[in-house]
């Protein structure tokens, strides 16, 4: 098992990954970890779409980013704008060609889904890391509009894509760029 402190170091958003399949038990054994993670009285409202398909993840990225460019051809504003020239990269993979996507996903209604999935992906995040594999959350990569797309990934109508997650064994580890301090504005003791 691994340090944690060395674990939190080792955690890392790899975007270049080996060509090498991740095994479905594997990713299942990540998953069933990640699920200990705490939510909001205890809903455990999360839920998990794995995709090891290169092709479908391809799809999968070309209607994010097609969706991206719509939202941005209707708000110019946009916080996407600073990707446009990515977005427009017909070769552009948002999910940099990883070997794995794993969809943490929710149903709509939950009021706590955003924490709760963000719990679990970061649970999901250091189990990875425990088993030698790289992961990036990809926020670009949550907008799936198409009904028959979702439908074929599994993804039910009354759900929502809160991370979408790659993972692979990565070609190289970086270093943990520098931090800031931590900001305490005060303590009431």
């Amino acid at each position: 098992m691994m340090d944690f402190a060395v674990l939190l170091k080792k955690r890392r958003s790899i975007r270049d990954y080996e060509d090498k399949e991740v095994t479905i038990e594997t990713i299942k054994d990540i998953i069933r970890k990640s699920c200990l993670a705490p939510s909001s009285g205890n809903g455990q409202p999360w839920q998990f779409i794995i995709i090891t398909d290169k092709a479908m993840i391809k799809i999968l990225s070309d209607e994010s980013k097609r969706n991206l460019l719509a939202d941005l051809e209707k708000n110019p504003d946009s916080p996407s704008k600073k990707y446009e020239e990515y977005l427009r990269d017909p070769n552009f993979n948002v999910f940099y060609n990883a070997p794995c996507l794993v969809y943490i996903c929710g149903h709509k209604d939950v009021r706590s889904l955003d924490v709760d999935c963000a719990l679990a992906a970061s649970y999901l995040m250091f189990s990875a890391v425990e088993k030698g594999l790289g992961t990036c959350w990809i926020g670009l990569g949550k907008f799936i509009h198409a009904p028959d797309l979702r439908r074929l990934i599994g993804m039910p109508d009354d759900c929502r894509i809160v991370a979408p997650i790659i993972i692979g064994y990565p070609k190289a580890i970086p270093e943990p760029s520098d931090r800031e301090k931590p900001r305490i504005l005060k303590i009431v003791s």
